[in-house]
């Protein structure tokens, strides 16, 4: 089901490197949380574990590496060849299944395990589908070739740019491969890249992205909420000096963020990401931002990323149009349109142990309450320390 190491979203590849720069020592832990109360059949803990490890014999090849030297320079050689070198570790990945219920813990170095998320998730949900038979029900390639197609030719009419998100809730890789080939046959001008690294090459495109909210998570456990989000911007910028410049705002809340997004990193960065709330509320906050600190708002730029639909896109053009520059990430609604209920899950940090320390909880304080993930008691005193009054 996985064929190469770069079938991974682009931003687990960026974090990796700024995490082998900053952070060699530091341990993580993930779990995965079950946001929709999904029931997994018999059988799927015992076949996922197969899929697992099965991903030990993975390796960079020859013509991804100069793929990577090509098409992203930021990227130095020495991190190139580490990744040459790479290969997963099964043990990392403790997966149980009780019943209906799925258990998956990562655990092990921070710059092994920060690869796992993603290409799990992709594996959970096309096994979810394929294990319950409803692989065989979906809408044939023909309609979901005409589908994107459809989605993409109307982005184009409203000049906007758009990328592919879709990798961790993907239907099937069978499925992505399919949408990206369309979108890039169709899209012209209006498709911008994909954040499938593996894809981006096969198709010839841009790989999207650049870092996640577990980058600012462990900056949380590590440093403090306080000082979170400004030494997450400034270590980034340490490694990357200039490059991958969009920074993501809600891991504390957008507000704790543009406490800390101060003139310097709103010059240094191109733009923010918003992946939670009122997509609306969030260029307002976005827009008088910039120009209190006497920044054109209009050259910087919103990626839009929060389960967006045609719909919904048209909605956020409207009010954003000749006010700040945008650009959408569109996950789900490419790679998983296919007839079937797309699976609401993720995968997430929910400890890191910083080189010298102890264990600590992280957590992620999102724009939407109910989205909060981690400890309640430390959830608790992030939102003291930081004073967001966000409930």
């Amino acid at each position: 089901m996985l064929t190469s190491l770069l079938d991974n979203d682009f931003y687990k590849i960026t974090m990796q490197n700024a995490v082998i720069k900053r952070f060699p020592y530091a341990h993580a832990r993930y779990a995965f949380i079950n946001r929709g109360k999904h029931d997994f059949p018999d059988g799927f803990g015992a076949e996922l574990r197969r899929e697992v490890d099965k991903m030990a014999r993975l390796r960079l090849t020859d013509e991804e590496k100069r793929y990577l030297e090509l098409t992203c320079p930021y990227l130095d050689p020495t991190y190139l060849d580490f990744l040459a070198g790479f290969h997963y570790n099964p043990d990392e990945v403790i997966i149980e299944q009780q019943g209906s219920d799925l258990s998956v813990i990562i655990e092990g170095p921070w710059y092994r395990t920060i690869l796992w998320e993603v290409p799990l998730m992709a594996l959970i949900s096309e096994l979810w589908y394929r294990l319950r038979g409803v692989s065989v029900t979906r809408h044939d390639d023909v309609l979901i070739e005409e589908r994107t197609q459809e989605k993409i030719e109307l982005y184009r009419r409203l000049g906007l740019k758009i990328a592919e998100f879709g990798t961790r809730r993907r239907f099937s890789f069978e499925v992505h491969d399919r949408v990206v080939g369309a979108l890039n046959h169709h899209g012209g001008e209006a498709f911008s890249g994909t954040s499938n690294v593996l894809l981006a090459m096969r198709h010839g495109v841009k790989p999207i992205g650049t870092h996640a909210h577990e980058w600012f998570m462990f900056h949380g456990a590590r440093f403090g909420f306080k000082m979170a989000n400004s030494l997450a911007l400034e270590h980034w910028v340490d490694v990357y000096r200039g490059d991958l410049g969009i920074a993501l705002t809600d891991t504390f809340t957008s507000p704790a963020f543009f406490d800390s997004f101060d003139k310097k990193f709103a010059k240094l960065f191109d733009g923010v990401r918003h992946d939670s709330g009122d997509p609306i509320e969030f260029a307002s906050q976005t827009i008088a931002h910039y120009e209190r600190l006497g920044i054109n708002p209009l050259s910087k730029t919103i990626i839009f990323s929060d389960a967006l639909t045609p719909e919904r896109v048209k909605h956020i053009q409207s009010f954003c149009q000749n006010r700040i520059g945008m650009a959408f990430g569109i996950g789900t609604n490419f790679t998983n349109d296919v007839g079937a209920e797309p699976m609401n899950m993720v995968i997430k940090m929910v400890e890191a142990r910083p080189e010298g320390q102890q264990w600590l909880p992280v957590i992620k304080l999102s724009d939407v309450p109910d989205k909060h993930t981690g400890d309640p008691e430390m959830i608790a005193l992030a939102k003291r320390v930081l004073a967001t009054g966000r409930p």
